[in-house]
């Protein structure tokens, strides 16, 4: 008999494709477009740069690292009644375990915000998501026993399937110190399949996923301000909730376009799974958060409540290209 050698990492990794669960960011809110695509363009400013990176694990394993990209622009699309539409990109890498199980995806967007108001920044916003995503993993350091039955994996060891997604979300403000959004998306509304095997008879669906948002800041005084956050989500049975709050110091006002010099902290709650204490900072046109989870979930036992750290960057810039009328829109921002 051969030796039997079968790392956590593999299985944990194997799992997490066999159930079909999507990546997921402690800093979620700072992922906008992997929450709802509709909340593409649910800024201020023109142009919106965002970064994620995330690694877990590394106490009981080869770590699980997950980073991200997107991208988002605004066009007027009719400055007479406020309306605007959002280009956008979003772009994923995860990698798993011992065999690097790897998903990359690259989903352009396009959002259109309707403006219901000109007295206040009350906006509907619809989008859809969609692209290529491709999976693959190292077949030099997966092991197996004797007794398994032959998976007839394919040399290639990569598989690209196409995904698609959509969302809806309202964002409006009440008086000049409360601003909020809510919204619902979609993903995986094309039930993609994903295959490993050379004979092509196997496939893994991937189950849609359902996901509920919301958000809320407010200006408690001149120079503090509270932010709260929260998600679910439920996918092929499982469920998860995500929320917590920011409380926000400012330091220092930019006023020409009322960006800020400010430190942000608070904590977040993954149920069931992790507590996460958070910090970021304002600095103008820059926000940069930092994280990290502590277990609470039963895993605990072998990682000694230590999770994962998170560190996210996001660029908000706007243009001069504006018109008078394109100026006197006050996109709704966070």
């Amino acid at each position: 008999m051969k030796k039997i050698i079968v790392s956590l990492s593999v299985w944990l990794a194997i799992a997490n494709v066999a159930v079909a669960q999507d990546l997921t960011f402690s800093q979620f809110y700072e992922a906008p477009l992997l929450r709802n695509p509709a909340l593409a363009g649910i800024f201020k400013g023109d142009i919106r740069l965002k970064g994620n990176f995330r690694s877990q694990w590394g106490s009981i394993s080869v770590p699980f690292k997950t980073s991200a990209f997107s991208a988002e622009y605004k066009m007027p699309l009719n400055n007479a009644a406020g309306d605007w539409i959002t280009l956008g990109l979003q772009a994923t890498n995860d990698v798993a375990g011992d065999i690097k199980l790897k998903k990359t995806g690259i989903l352009p967007l396009l959002s259109f915000n309707k403006s219901l108001s000109q007295e206040n920044d009350s906006y509907l916003s619809i989008a859809f998501i969609g692209g290529p995503v491709n999976t693959s993993f190292n077949q030099t350091e997966l092991k197996t026993y004797d007794g398994l039955n032959d998976p007839h994996l394919a040399q290639s060891a990569g598989y690209t399937y196409w995904d698609a997604g959509a969302g809806i979300s309202y964002s409006s403000n009440y008086g000049d110190d409360i601003r909020y959004y809510f919204g619902a998306a979609m993903y995986h509304i094309n039930n993609p399949k994903l295959n490993f095997f050379a004979d092509n008879t196997q496939f893994s669906v991937l189950g849609r996923k359902l996901v509920l948002n919301g958000g809320i800041s407010v200006q408690t005084s001149d120079n503090n301000k509270l932010q709260g956050f929260v998600d679910y989500f439920k996918q092929d049975g499982n469920e998860q909730f995500l929320g917590g709050m920011l409380y926000g110091i400012e330091l220092n006002k930019r006023y020409e376009d009322e960006k800020t010099l400010a430190v942000n902290f608070g904590t977040f709650f993954r149920w069931n799974d992790a507590i996460i204490p958070t910090i970021n900072f304002d600095i103008y046109d820059w926000n940069i958060g930092l994280s990290y989870d502590a277990t609470i979930s039963k895993l605990k036992t072998y990682t000694n409540s230590m999770g994962g750290m998170e560190l996210s960057a996001t660029y908000r810039t706007s243009l001069n290209r504006r018109t008078q009328a394109g100026n006197s829109v006050r996109c709704p921002g966070f």
